[in-house]
């Protein structure tokens, strides 16, 4: 192998790894040692070395970035809430980096009260990234907190909007989840254990020192994680305990913050329920004896299992994902044929009414709707043509009506591009959605570039959404593709399950699949074939190429997950435990074997590779830089193939890249410049 640079060696200094008597020699498990000079000094080469062969690309890339940002109107408005006697919105200025969260009394034509400027917030810093951002009940006090590392480590404060003048109280350590007693002075946040779990509850008293604050709940189920939230009638606090496959509530009256938080239903292995208070009844969304879930109720003074009454029954073809419960309609959130649709249901007189949406592919989700006694429903559309849209439906006349459209600049014409929905089938006969837009006017060949996507994990159901980025690409020719794979939920609860734990290979085999179909259907080759997947879409990334290198030409693999055994058997990392109910507990031999059989680092092998783009982030705390520095490492030892192979990791950010929307598209940028490099698309 050789190319035309000389590119980073990391040194290998064997160590012994030892499971169920199976030996494996990680040569580069050193560097995990984050304050070891040398495993700097690796990445920072690795760093110089992505540099210096992207350099001929620099001016290709200055000029995705200003095309990308040319299209964003940089100085805009969210479409306001309202929530009691404010509007809530936020707002952007050009050449800002961050929002500014504003509200206005009363009236939108009243004078604007900044709560806050986060580009005040994040001056000076590196990386920020703001967390909780939450109203006290009479709308007098914020509590936010702040991460300035991209550890996922919130401090959280506390600020009086009448005096603009901070509580002498910062309460660091926290996570993304916070609530307010009905009181105005008692608030509920989450903090976070060395594993960057959140496990703890804890009650504060405003202007008093946190150091007497109660500690409310403690969850020592590593499995588990806690979060904190109030109903939308605000009555009730709720305290969710979940792992991947189990949850567990609790709840506290809201005027009685001080009081002792009540078991709604013990947590029961596999059983899953979220609850939404009406009334005097609470409704349970549950998977008891109902894989794709089903709807129940019961009195409020009554929460026992055995009052409740079923509300939808469960059903083979639908999954119901949520409800959103309002003074007098449901609003019922399901998925159908792989599509999210809602449906709306009148408690006084049980009549249901459908939302329907034109598009083949397209996404659909509940906005911004804090008000309980309501007439109108805000939700959120796109499509891979139609950009973010937002609606206000009037639940009791039907009619819906667009707030607002996302402006894209330039003069885009969504009669240009089309969007269609593709089946794939796979060797077992599952036929496998994929989701494809592209500018009208190419003609299926098999020569045009093709873009290729997917997830298939956690139960994640990829949206098919607009992006203005996108359009840096489609109007170049290429078509963009999401495969929506199993471990995913688009087809259901089913559809999720058939791509975990032993049955993890349908994951990787049906993105093959998809990608095979695209090339047999003529829309590109697999020389013109780039493919790309983040975190366990980064997993997906290294299995497939290790199955079927010669698909792709390029991949970008965004902070990979592809040293699962060894981080899965680690119960020291963050979320270790909790990803045994994703994968398999690795301590059981069976589960061992099969994911060491797939785990994309434990399967490298000599052999041709397509071109790769790999990131990390220093400070990630969900997957650590050393998976995709060490896949590098062991890539760039047993690959027999010219192809680049690059190493990107931002030394001051975490799992989700550079903060601040100019940096943020500044990477996408780069990724873009370095895809149509290798498809020699840059003229």
């Amino acid at each position: 192998m050789n190319q035309q640079a000389a590119y980073p060696i990391a040194k290998k200094l064997p160590q012994e790894l030892v499971t169920h008597g199976d030996k494996r020699i990680d040569n580069y498990y050193w560097l995990r040692q984050q304050d070891n000079p040398e495993v700097i000094d690796y990445l920072t080469a690795e760093n110089s070395y992505t540099e210096d062969k992207m350099q001929h690309t620099e001016q290709l890339q200055k000029s995705l970035y200003d095309e990308i940002l040319s299209r964003i109107k940089e100085t805009d408005l969210s479409v306001p809430y309202r929530l009691q006697d404010y509007y809530y919105y936020s707002r952007t200025e050009e050449g800002q980096a961050y929002p500014i969260l504003c509200r206005k009394y009363q009236s939108l034509d009243a004078d604007e009260e900044i709560l806050l400027n986060e580009n005040e917030l994040a001056a000076g810093k590196e990386f920020f990234s703001l967390g909780v951002a939450s109203i006290s009940p009479n709308q007098q006090i914020m509590a936010y907190s702040t991460d300035t590392t991209g550890a996922e480590q919130y401090t959280l404060f506390f600020l009086d909007l009448t005096t603009r003048e901070l509580y002498s109280e910062t309460i660091p350590n926290t996570y993304y989840s916070a609530a307010w007693g009905n009181d105005n002075r008692t608030a509920f946040y989450t903090k976070v254990d060395d594993t960057n779990r959140p496990y703890q509850l804890w009650r504060h008293t405003l202007g008093s020192d946190p150091s007497n604050d109660v500690l409310v709940y403690q969850e020592d189920n590593e499995a588990y994680y806690l979060s904190v939230g109030k109903t939308r009638s605000r009555d009730y606090i709720l305290l969710d305990l979940g792992s991947k496959v189990t949850s567990e509530v609790h709840y506290l009256d809201a005027d009685n913050p001080t009081g002792k938080f009540k078991l709604f239903q013990p947590r029961q292995t596999g059983i899953e329920y979220s609850i939404e208070h009406h009334s005097d009844r609470f409704y349970i969304v549950t998977n008891e004896e109902a894989i794709n879930f089903k709807l129940m109720s019961t009195p409020v003074d009554r929460p026992d299992k055995t009052n409740w009454k079923t509300v939808i029954p469960h059903r083979e073809d639908v999954m119901l994902e949520g409800i959103d419960a309002f003074k007098e309609y449901l609003i019922i959130y399901e998925r159908q044929a792989g599509l999210p649709t809602a449906r709306i249901q009148t408690l006084a007189t049980g009549e249901i009414t459908h939302l329907s949406f034109p598009e083949p592919t397209y996404s659909f989700y509940g906005g911004n709707n804090p008000e309980f006694d309501t007439v109108k429903f805000r939700f959120g559309y796109s499509s891979m043509v139609t950009p973010s849209s937002v609606f206000d439906y009037d639940l009791a006349t039907g009619e819906r009506e667009l707030k607002k459209e996302t402006e894209v600049l330039g003069g885009y014409d969504r009669t240009q591009y089309a969007s269609e929905r593709l089946i794939a089938t796979a060797t077992d006969g599952t036929e496998v959605p994929i989701s494809l837009v592209y500018k009208k006017g190419i003609e299926r060949d098999g020569n045009n570039p093709l873009w290729l996507t997917g997830y298939g994990s956690y139960g994640y159901a990829y949206p098919a959404t607009f992006s203005s980025v996108r359009l840096s690409l489609l109007d170049r020719g290429i078509i963009f593709a999401i495969a929506h794979i199993r471990g995913g939920e688009e087809l259901g609860r089913k559809w999720y399950e058939e791509g975990k734990f032993l049955h993890k290979k349908n994951t990787f085999t049906d993105f093959i699949t998809c990608a095979e179909h695209l090339i047999a259907e003529n829309w590109t080759s697999s020389d013109r074939l780039v493919t790309s997947g983040g975190s366990a879409g980064g997993l997906l990334m290294g299995a497939v190429i290790n199955l079927r290198p010669d698909l792709f030409k390029a991949v970008v693999a965004d902070v990979p997950f592809v040293d699962v055994l060894t981080t899965i058997l680690d119960t020291s990392l963050p979320l270790t435990v909790l990803e045994w109910e994703e994968w398999g507990n690795p301590n059981d031999a069976e589960y061992y074997d099969y994911i060491k059989s797939y785990s994309p680092y434990d399967n490298v092998t000599a052999k041709d590779y397509p071109n790769l783009l790999i990131t990390a982030g220093l400070n990630d705390s969900r997957v650590k830089y050393w998976e995709p520095a060490k896949w590098t490492a062991k890539l760039r030892e047993l690959k027999t193939d010219d192809n680049l192979l690059l190493l990107k990791t931002n030394m001051s950010a975490g799992h989700g890249g550079a903060s601040g929307r100019y940096e943020y598209l500044k990477e996408i940028a780069f990724e873009y410049a370095f895809v149509l490099d290798r498809l020699n698309l840059t003229d």
